[in-house]
This record gives structure tokens, C-alpha cells and sequence, in this order.
């Protein structure tokens, strides 16, 4: 271990002293598969390490009565600027650095990790701030499983899809994103919030008669087992999905360089440079949970080609954008210098910088692009009417 007071410690096995590395992860079933996934990974590369899984409740767990935008509009101090009218709305926002700065599923992980309870811990990367607390750092980002939503319908209407739905049918969904994208494609829906991990929603859906389908993370459904359930897999063309969607991250405390070292050979070239552009995307746009933003990235022939979007929280405005740039997905054989900052709050020093730089700047080249356009409007105007509803 570095001397750095981590939380590692040793055990005794067969007489000998293995070394033990703490995990965290919240406590859902899902989250405990997916840190289970990661810990599998590690004890195969490391079959000398014994690795002691840690679960534990965060925020975004215990307050399951409100929609994530509005839990995270309360979180966050109240320090309002005035702004001019748009659309016949005076608005009022909050200041970009606020936006994301309390992060309702990481904040008591990372406080162990802080107080060195633990090694690291295991996110899905799309609740992991762009920003993240001084300190920490992603050390990993694991092979993205399929990133798009899922319809998961309730059982007298399997075979159905949005579209054939009976009119004014109730689609649960937590996500501004989902909502702003589908309800202009599908406005004879209604769609209302639903909050609970997966097995939460899926009883509502099944047992309490109130939805006719919700819709969920593919990803989440493989992990647990039930691909069954999908009924209809939305794809970018009908609704892109979150930044970071599908992958799953491993953070770390930044100066911990042993840890750092051990993570990072987790890390998958393609999805880690994907995943930079995506979140140096809505860092620039300074989105979060509170406004619609959604990605779709793409790898091909050397080209990163990534597609972005802003809407209105009713869909009724939107702008999209596509810009590519030439990267060449690189092997993990380079070691960057040891005084590489971190970017998009994420650390891989086996991959070559250059990549990373070309993908920070695709974000940010097309976040620049929709901002110039006049995103920034319907940004606002979405944060403002999400803070008073």
C-alpha cells in the first residue's frame, strides 16, 4: 500500500498474509452486482489480493418520494442570479458551479473513502459528477454494456410499443432526459415519475396497476438477469441515452497512486475515450440531473463521432448537433507522465493522452457549437421551470 494511511489491510489464509483491499458500493442489488462484477475482474488479475466488499446507503437511496431533479434542486444552496425573460418566463437559475455539486448516489461513498473506510469504490459512471470533490478521481471505467433505455411493459400489454399504447397510458420514468425526448414523439402518453431501484419499479409496474410500461437502463436489466422483461429498446434515433450510461466506474482517492496503479488496467480504451467526450460535453454545457442533456457516441475507423442534444422539459425546443474527430482507439502500453492532470474528473495514465485530449475536445468543441446556437436558453428556461414545478 502507499503511505497514504489507505484502508488496505492484511488477513491471514493458510498461514500466509494476504493483503486486503475494501470496496464500497451502495447496497441495492444492482449495485451490489456490478461491484460484485468489478471485484471478479480484480481477484482474476490479482489472485493474491483478498478483497472485502462494503455496501452502504446513499441520499439518492433513501429519498425515493421525489423525482431525482427536484431532490437535487433542494440539495443544492439556494443562490439564485437573476436572468433575463424568455418566452414570457423571468428567470431565475442557479450558478453553474452549483449545478451537480451535491451528488445524490457517491457523496457517502466517497466519505469513506475519505475517511480511508475503504480502497475504492464501484459507480455507475452516470451518477458520477463531471466534476468531482478535491481528491478523488476515477481510476477506472469498465467495457460499456449497451447504453440505451428499455420499455419494460406491464404484463397485459406485452407485445404492445409506445407508439400502439392505449391513450393516456402512465409511463414511469425518473429521467427529465426520457421525458423531453419521448413526450414530443409520443404525446398521447402520460408520463409520470417513479422512483426505487429496480426491483422497486418493476413491483410497482407488475403489482400496483398504476403503469402501463416504465422505462429503465438496458444495461441495468442485463445485469440483473432480465432481459425477459424488455419489451422495446429505444435507440438513439428515438432517445439518446445519459452521458456515462452502461458503463461502470471505479473511484479512487487521486494521490493513491498504488490503488491507481491496481485499478487501471480495468480501464477499456473505446469506452474510456467515449466517455471523456460525453462528459467533457455536458461539463461545458454545465448540465446535470436538473436539465434534459443526452448523448450518443460512436467509434469507427479511427472516428469518434458524437452526437449531443439539450430539450426543453416539455421537448417542444431542442437542438442537436453531431461532430466527429479523428482518434485512433490505443492500446494500453503507454504510461503518461506522472503529473497528468485529471480530465473530466477521470485518471488513466495507460492511455495515451493525446486520445483523451482529442476526446475532451470533441465535448467540448460540440457543447461550444449548441451553446452558440442558443442551447444556453433552453437550458435555462428548463432549469427554472424545474426548480418552481
Amino acid at each position: 500500500m502507499s503511505g497514504n494511511g489507505g484502508a488496505a489491510t492484511t488477513a491471514e489464509e493458510n498461514g500466509s498474509t494476504m493483503r486486503v483491499i475494501r470496496v464500497g458500493t451502495r447496497k441495492s442489488q444492482l449495485a451490489r452486482i456490478q461491484t460484485d462484477t468489478v471485484v471478479a475482474m480484480l481477484k482474476t488479475l490479482y489472485p493474491g489480493i483478498q478483497f472485502e466488499i462494503i455496501a452502504m446507503s446513499t441520499t439518492g437511496d433513501k429519498i425515493l418520494d421525489t423525482a431525482l431533479s427536484k431532490v437535487m434542486a433542494v440539495l443544492i444552496p439556494a443562490c439564485l442570479v437573476p436572468l433575463p425573460t424568455y418566452k414570457g418566463f423571468t428567470l431565475r437559475f442557479f450558478l453553474p458551479w452549483q449545478i451537480g455539486e451535491k451528488s445524490l448516489f457517491t457523496k457517502e461513498l466517497e466519505n469513506a473513502l475519505e475517511k480511508n473506510e475503504v480502497d475504492l469504490v464501484v459507480h455507475s459512471l452516470k451518477d458520477v459528477p463531471t466534476i468531482l470533490p478535491p481528491g478523488f478521481t476515477i481510476g477506472a471505467i469498465c467495457k460499456r454494456e449497451n447504453p440505451c433505455d428499455a420499455v419494460v411493459f406491464h404484463p397485459k400489454f406485452i407485445g404492445k410499443t409506445l407508439e400502439t399504447l392505449p391513450e393516456k397510458s402512465a409511463v414511469g420514468t425518473s429521467s427529465l432526459r426520457r421525458v423531453a425526448q419521448l413526450q414530443r414523439k409520443f404525446p398521447h402518453l402520460e408520463f409520470k415519475s417513479i422512483r426505487g431501484n429496480l426491483n422497486t419499479r418493476l413491483r410497482k409496474l407488475d403489482e400496483l396497476q398504476e403503469f402501463s410500461a416504465i422505462i429503465l437502463a438496458v444495461a441495468g436489466l442485463q445485469r440483473m438477469g432480465w432481459q425477459n422483461r424488455v419489451g422495446q429498446i429505444l435507440h438513439p434515433e428515438e432517445c439518446m441515452y445519459a452521458v456515462g450510461q452502461g458503463a461502470l466506474a471505479v473511484e479512487v482517492r487521486a494521490k493513491d497512486q498504488d490503488i491507481l496503479d491496481l485499478v487501471g488496467v480495468l480501464h477499456d480504451p473505446e469506452t474510456l475515450l467515449r466517455c471523456i467526450a460525453e462528459r467533457a460535453f455536458l461539463r461545458h454545457l454545465e448540465g446535470g440531473c436538473s436539465v434534459p442533456v443526452a448523448v450518443h457516441t460512436v467509434m469507427k475507423d479511427g472516428q469518434l463521432y458524437l452526437t449531443g442534444g439539450v430539450w426543453s422539459l416539455d421537448g417542444s425546443d431542442s437542438m442537436q448537433e453531431t461532430m466527429q474527430a479523428t482518434i485512433q482507439v490505443p492500446v494500453q502500453q503507454e504510461d503518461g507522465p506522472e503529473d497528468d492532470p485529471q480530465l473530466v474528473g477521470i485518471t488513466a495514465r495507460n492511455i495515451p493522452r493525446g486520445a483523451q485530449l482529442a476526446a475532451e475536445n470533441l465535448g467540448i468543441s460540440l457543447a461550444s457549437l449548441l451553446l452558440n446556437k442558443g442551447a444556453k436558453n433552453i437550458l435555462d428556461v428548463a432549469r427554472q421551470l424545474n426548480d418552481v414545478r
